[in-house]
């Protein structure tokens, strides 16, 4: 979980910000002297680097992430805004899972609540209008790529009672009775497969089955 503590003192450059990343080349290290480059020169604007951070965008060294790289590509820039926005604020959307909807006032006071009250209501202000400008700027709808190979899930819920049988054959020596013919018995084992979505909890158990029955 997180919270981000980066803001601006003025969200009105924040746009132009944004696009002038996409119009650029991306830097080794995005530095002040490559922000005064993008001609942002005041020294409010040294405060982008901060949101840039907390955005996953760049490291605490200033050199461009892969969340940077794809942000470049313009027709997915508003989607993995809004991915960064969410990581950045996780604290806030898990107050709240839509909390982009949340009003300014709102948003103060989730924060509020959430930085325990250590910050003034001037920061938690500037704080929330800076979560306000980046979410407005951001596609909510779009969904997210696709990431690591989902496991494999059961698609249908194990009734109760028995989920799996194995069954074993033992022969015995002939009897009296069945003359020289062999006697035959089957015993069942009955396995009791838990609830579970991890297919790693099966395949652990079927190669349990197969290590210990003959």
């Amino acid at each position: 979980m997180a919270l981000s503590n980066a803001y601006l003192m003025t969200t009105k450059n924040l746009d132009a910000f944004l696009k002038s990343i996409q119009s650029a080349k991306a830097p080794e290290r995005f530095t002040i002297q490559f922000l005064k480059q993008l001609d942002f020169t005041s020294s409010n604007d040294r405060l982008f680097l901060g949101v840039l951070k907390a955005l996953g965008f760049i490291d605490d060294a200033g050199v461009p992430k892969q969340r940077y790289f794809d942000f470049l590509d313009q027709g997915q820039s508003a989607r993995v805004l809004a991915e960064g926005i969410r990581e950045a604020y996780s604290d806030l959307f898990n107050v709240n899972k839509n909390a982009q909807t949340l009003t300014i006032d709102e948003v103060k006071n989730k924060l509020r609540t959430l930085t325990l009250g250590q910050k003034s209501d001037n920061v938690v202000s500037l704080m929330a209008n800076t979560f306000k400008a980046l979410s407005e700027l951001a596609d909510w709808k779009a969904q997210p790529p696709a990431g690591a190979p989902a496991q494999a899930t059961t698609t249908e819920k194990k009734p109760e009672g028995p989920a799996e049988t194995a069954q074993s054959p033992i022969t015995l020596p002939p009897s009296p009775d069945t003359g020289s013919r062999p006697l035959q018995l089957h015993y069942d084992i009955q396995i009791h497969l838990p609830e579970s979505r991890d297919a790693a909890v099966f395949d652990a158990i079927f190669a349990a089955l197969r290590k210990h029955l003959p």
